[in-house]
């Protein structure tokens, strides 16, 4: 008898203490639903991800309103019957494939990490490209090779090279600053226009239109100088950012080789 009673206390002392237990895991409860505190951190993890806002007691405020007014409004959502809608299940669908997308693709960043030494190479490979002199350079561009000719006698007779790129040129990016492309080097532009600049002397200006798919440029050497770059430290963040787009494109590009379908991709 007195084991009986000893093993009936232990079960309400157990039963009592289960609320207090479970209480300790949630946030609060809307209209007798556990709001989990797990859902607070999840939100709170997926805010403080990028760095721009650090976990603080404000935020985890502000998080536990947004939680529990999601609840709110989901169960009102819930009680209309909207998950049944067709819209919602459609929308739901592409949601998850959405979600699935992100999380193929992170788990794929995180397994293939750019290591220091990719870097590096590509940086080498980018500096070896790019040596030797960069142009300072100011162009006309118009679209007909006789408009080009009479601005280039326009110019010899006196006329502003500057004045008119900002009136004729149709490379607006340019004209606006006189037709100035800065310092670049020759290997940017396309090949007849690299051609005819190299070729030019500081101060010197084609005598001829030159032609290219953008139509004929009238093109002013105005200075050189020896290519500079930025020490590796200092770009290598950037170089990592690109070359890891670099893989998650391919990656995704092998998964739609190797998929069995007959759909036909556009560019």
């Amino acid at each position: 008898m007195k084991k009986f009673a000893l093993a009936a206390i232990v079960a309400a002392s157990i039963s009592a203490l289960l609320p207090a237990a479970a209480t300790a895991q949630n946030v609060t409860t809307v209209n007798g639903k556990p709001v989990p505190k797990a859902r607070v951190e999840s939100l709170i993890q997926q805010v403080t991800k990028s760095g721009q806002q650090q976990r603080s007691p404000e935020l985890e405020a502000q998080v536990k309103d947004e939680v529990v007014r999601r609840e709110i409004v989901t169960q009102a959502a819930e009680a209309r019957g909207i998950p049944q809608s067709a819209e919602f299940k459609s929308q739901m669908e592409q949601a998850r494939q959405m979600l699935l997308e992100r999380n193929l693709m992170d788990d794929y960043r995180a397994k293939n990490l750019v290591s220091d030494a990719e870097a590096q190479a590509e940086y080498d490979k980018f500096k070896a490209q790019n040596s030797g002199n960069e142009y300072r350079a100011r162009h006309i561009l118009v679209e007909k090779e006789e408009d080009a000719k009479a601005l280039i006698a326009q110019i010899k007779a006196g006329g502003n090279f500057e004045e008119l790129a900002k009136k004729n040129s149709k490379d607006t990016g340019s004209a606006e600053k006189g037709g100035d492309l800065d310092f670049a080097n020759p290997n940017n532009f396309v090949p007849e226009f690299s051609k005819a600049l190299t070729a030019l002397q500081k101060g010197e200006m084609t005598q001829e239109p030159v032609k290219s798919q953008f139509g004929y440029h009238i093109i002013k050497l105005e200075d050189t100088r020896p290519a500079t770059f930025p020490a590796f430290d200092d770009v290598k963040a950037q170089i990592k950012q690109r070359l890891e787009q670099k893989k998650v494109a391919e990656f995704q590009q092998s998964l739609i080789e190797k998929a069995k379908t007959d759909y036909k991709f556009t560019k």
